[in-house]
């Protein structure tokens, strides 16, 4: 049975591809409704969270703080630095818009692999870094390293 977001999101899937047959009918495909089709069906596609776990962040005491509430076993909390983070974001912008994995990430950032997996967790959850293939990533957009920067301070100011 689907959950009402995931409905939502079929029903956007079903309008937008309604909109393009109709275009076709009409022999008119504009951009915009390929865009619409597109995101409707990224949206629709997107996994449901891991196993139930919530997931959140936090700016505490210049650090950016990952809590986990998994489904099953005990809650936990990472942190990562902000001269850690500022490391990972400018190792995703040296990187520029080739595929990356984390542990490219921890590698030019020089950073734990705690630090880096909760920047990179962070980076993931705010959309400044975008799926490509299996695990690897690219910059979402061509602002790399003030993107990061800019998410990781609207967070701290929301505390």
């Amino acid at each position: 049975m689907c959950d009402g977001n995931e409905l939502d999101n079929l029903r956007e899937v079903l309008r937008a591809a309604s909109a393009v047959l109709a275009a076709r009918e009409d022999q008119m495909l504009t951009a915009d409704e390929w865009d619409a089709l597109e995101h409707a069906v990224a949206a629709a596609t997107q996994p449901p969270p891991a196993d139930g776990r919530d997931e959140t962040f936090a700016v505490e005491d210049s650090a950016l703080v990952r809590r986990v509430v998994p489904a099953k076993g005990k809650a936990y909390e990472h942190r990562c630095p902000q001269e850690a983070f500022e490391a990972v974001a400018a190792a995703v912008d040296e990187i520029r818009h080739d595929a990356f994995v984390l542990e490219d990430i921890r590698q030019r950032a020089n950073v734990t692999w705690t630090q880096a997996a909760v920047a990179f967790a962070f980076l993931k959850e705010r959309s400044c870094v975008l799926p490509v293939h299996g695990r690897k990533r690219v910059a979402a957009s061509t602002f790399i390293f003030e993107n990061p920067m800019t998410e990781y301070h609207a967070l701290a100011a929301d505390a």
